[in-house]
This record gives structure tokens, sequence and C-alpha cells, in this order.
């Protein structure tokens, strides 16, 4: 992904979150949920439960920077682990999941349905 930051960590968070959370909320899933620093150098990627928007939250030298994208015609595919709450992502993973591809098994997302 090409950012103006170069991260040394890339987490995937794996729950569903409110989307109405702005970077406030989600530095709170940071501290909480991941039991981690908002302030390392890393990307948190956050997804809504209909895996269609996902957030990029990351401190950028003297502030909290949120990224986002949504999808118009199909979703995220999101891997699922009871066990775990994060997923840590190489750069390469990142380029995939944002490219509409699943970042394990390396498949096209298949498209879907959007009502309006």
């Amino acid at each position: 992904m090409k950012m103006f930051v170069d991260p040394s960590d890339i987490y995937l968070y794996l729950d569903a979150v409110d989307f109405r959370k702005s970077i406030n909320g989600l530095i709170i899933v940071v501290e909480q949920q991941l039991e981690l620093s908002p302030f390392m150098d890393a990307l948190f990627i956050f997804s809504n439960k209909k895996r269609d928007k996902l957030k990029i939250l990351y401190w950028y030298k003297t502030g909290f920077a949120l990224w986002y994208k949504r999808l118009e015609k199909q979703r995220f595919k999101w891997p699922t682990n009871d066990q775990l709450s994060r997923l840590v992502l190489s750069e390469q993973q990142l380029n995939w999941l944002l490219g509409g591809y699943d970042i394990i098994g390396h498949r096209p997302l298949q498209y879907q349905s959007v009502s309006l």
C-alpha cells in the first residue's frame, strides 16, 4: 500500500467494529481489545459487520490518521479465528486485502450483490 508511512507492523482486528467509531473509539479498541499501544509504528485495520468497509488507524508524526475504504460491489474476505482477536499481516497481505484478494488463500474475492 503506497502511503506516506512505512509501518513496522500491520494488525488486522478480526472482530467487526461499529463503524460509527472514529479515531478515539478505535484507539480504545487498540488499547483494550488488542492490548497494544496506538502510538506504536503500526497500522491497525478494522472492518464493519458486512465486511464491505474498512478503516486503517495509524499514528503519523504529530497525530492520528484514519484511512477509509468502501467496496461498492464486493466484500472483503476477512479471516476468522475464534481464538484470536488480531492477525499480523505483511505488507504484501495488506496489498492483497486492499486489492480484493483473500489474504490467506490469495484468491480474488467473489462479487456479491449489494442492495441499496
